[in-house]
């Protein structure tokens, strides 16, 4: 069968961060015959080369390519893309790894739309991925149309024969940005690209050392030499005019303006400070025409307009300024309705941890600012002038893998006086709405640890916090859901006191423990409880009842209905004799489902059920057992065994 995906992977001394890495690629949902891995090799000095030669012995979808170190990444994929059998390409890092259905999903996308690049969406693990890009499935896309441009990655997936009838190849040798040189081209001269914004296909993963050749300090005069490359390929592919000028602002501010901005600047050694503001403000006055800078958001226009000018005291001045600016959000309300989580918050822009006030009229403002006063005072007037297009995002997060997933969000902006009225706060009063059956792009979450973050782009500035912290008192505490088939249970952190979801892992939080005796009734076979959970529509659980003394349990099906009713019909007559503890499954058709423990009990006799206590350890019996475990980790022999 013919080999739909070759998957090329550049590899130089990854270590043991290379397994997860593996383990994707050979994991893909796409069969086994329809695509193909090519490692190459640059130079490791480790024992991946042996390992590697051992697995392509073993899989015959792995081919391996040894070669002397090139320098950079772009060598080795030029080899992949030469060694290459597959219609379409898809280029790896050796330290990240793809989603399950990656390879399938991508490869279907593009073929569906006969798209020469095929974008997938992209989760950063301890580094920054696109948002904008990705709100949506864009099946026909390109530069014009879709901010294409924010995601330079070469994580991509492309046709093999447009990158042969282009002759496109990545630059290479010991240099920076031949990922920009590349991707750029390819979207300037695809037929069509085709982005996947659904499903998260590429965990691009920062490593935990200094091995990351993208997130060392790069050296000034060499990194923008290359970025000088990328905008060439934009000159050679565009007329001049607003495109052409569209695209060179994503350097200006990406590559520019963020590196003298904030505390990230200020933190650098001074000599290499002005040798790169050096560097910054000669691309800008070499290459850059008005329009380039003109629409930029305030923040990153002044800093823009400072470089422009060469005035390297006034960026810093003002990027001390920008240390003290932060994002605030304050949960007002978290309540279910109907099924779904409803959640309402503040947010608003600080500094120096005080509401951040503007001016209440815009005026007209001079350009460029004269000094930092002027210049916080011109920012002040074009954020009011832009408010009225803010609009906060609430992001759906997991924790072990950083995927994340836009929520419904509507807002309602509020210009709050300040002072004597000539100044206002700019308020955000925003409710968002949670579906848990379709929260991530259509489908339920996968079973695990969820937070939520706030990300609001106003002024310039583009600031994402939790959602909280939220005072310890009088929070709104919202009980689990059952929705979908699984358990969803809303809490706040202890670390952050921010708002998460737990999908299928609690246990104690559930609040089951709360239950008492008067929510409990049997009436002969009988058997009902009110739980503290929302259920928005009748489910089916089961009901487990185990002996106080050995003996084997039942497991009765049951009904949960909206009220948090619980409903099951006893087997009476398999149950007299004995005191049975009980507990519950809420989610039976869910993987991994677990009993939850409830706090009472039942005795059956001859006369009927009684509800009683759950039988509870003496509390010698507790100290006994406490007192050995510790003795046991003490000596080093484990866990005691049971007794």
């Amino acid at each position: 069968m013919p080999v739909k995906v070759s998957v090329i992977v550049p590899v130089h001394d990854p270590g043991p961060r290379i397994a997860t890495c593996v383990a994707s690629l050979l994991g893909q949902s796409l069969p086994p015959d329809e695509y193909e891995v090519i490692f190459v090799d640059d130079g490791s000095t480790d024992a991946t080369p042996a390992l590697l030669d051992a697995l392509a012995a073993e899989d015959p979808r792995v081919r391996v390519v040894h070669q002397e170190n090139s320098g950079r990444p772009g060598g080795p994929r030029n080899v992949g893309i030469d060694a290459a059998r597959g219609e379409y390409v898809m280029f790896v890092d050796d330290h990240d790894r793809l989603g399950d259905a990656a390879l399938e999903r991508l490869y279907a996308y593009g073929v569906a739309n006969d798209a020469d690049v095929v974008v997938g969406k992209t989760a950063g693990e301890g580094r920054a991925a696109p948002v904008e890009l990705f709100r949506a499935n864009r099946p026909r896309a390109d530069v014009a149309t879709a901010p294409l441009i924010d995601s330079l990655t070469p994580h991509k997936m492309v046709r093999r024969a447009f990158l042969e009838r282009a002759g496109l190849r990545f630059p290479e040798g010991r240099r920076r940005l031949e990922d920009h040189v590349f991707v750029t081209e390819a979207y300037l001269r695809a037929g069509n690209v085709s982005v996947l914004g659904d499903y998260v296909c590429y965990y691009h993963v920062r490593r935990d050392d200094a091995s990351d050749p993208g997130l060392r300090r790069p050296e000034p005069v060499g990194y923008f030499k290359n970025l000088r490359e990328a905008l060439d390929v934009v000159e050679r592919y565009t007329a001049p005019g607003p495109l052409r000028d569209s695209l060179f602002r994503r350097w200006l501010r990406v590559e520019m303006v963020e590196r003298l901005r904030g505390r990230a600047f200020l933190d650098l050694p001074e000599d290499y400070r002005r040798e790169l503001f050096a560097e910054i403000h000669a691309v800008i006055v070499e290459r850059f025409g008005p329009g380039v800078a003109a629409p930029l958001q305030p923040a990153r226009r002044v800093v823009a307009a400072l470089a422009a000018e060469g005035r390297y005291d006034d960026v810093v001045a003002f990027a001390r300024w920008e240390t003290g600016v932060a994002l605030a959000v304050d949960p007002v309300d978290v309540a279910w309705r109907e099924g779904v989580l409803r959640i309402v918050f503040t947010a608003e822009m600080s500094h120096d941890g005080a509401p951040m006030v503007f001016p209440s009229a815009a005026g007209s403002p001079r350009w460029p600012p004269r000094d930092l006063a002027e210049a916080v005072r011109l920012l002040g007037a074009e954020t009011v002038a832009r408010f009225d297009r803010t609009v906060p995002d609430l992001l759906l997060r997991e924790r072990t893998s950083s995927a994340q997933y836009l929520q419904p969000v509507e807002v309602v902006r509020e210009t709050v006086p300040a002072g004597d009225g000539s100044r206002v706060r700019l308020v955000l009063r925003a409710t968002a709405v949670l579906d848990p059956a379709t929260a991530v792009s259509g489908d339920a979450p996968r079973e695990g640890l969820w937070d939520m973050w706030v990300r609001v782009r106003l002024g310039g500035w583009t600031q994402e916090v939790r959602l909280g912290p939220a005072a310890r008192h009088g929070r709104p505490t919202p009980p689990a859901a059952v929705v979908a088939g699984r358990v969803v249970l809303p809490y706040w952190t202890e670390r952050y006191a921010s708002l998460a979801l737990d999908v299928g892992h609690a246990t104690k939080r559930l609040g089951l423990g709360r239950v008492s005796a008067g929510d409990v009734s049997v009436e002969e076979d009988r058997f009902r409880v009110v739980l503290p959970l929302h259920v928005p529509q009748s489910a089916d659980a089961v009901l487990r009842l185990a002996p106080v003394k050995p003996g084997d349990a039942w497991e009765v099906g049951a009904t949960l209905s909206p009220g948090g009713r619980l409903e099951a019909v006893l087997p009476v007559d398999g149950l007299r004799g004995r005191t049975w503890l009980t507990a519950v499954c809420l989610s039976p058709g869910a993987e991994g489902a677990r009993f939850h423990p409830l706090p009472f009990a039942l005795h059956v006799d001859q006369d009927g059920a009684l509800v009683v206590p759950a039988p509870q350890p003496g509390g010698a019996r507790r100290l006994a057992r406490k007192v050995r475990r510790v003795l046991y980790r003490a000596l080093g022999r484990g866990t005691p065994p049971r007794r």
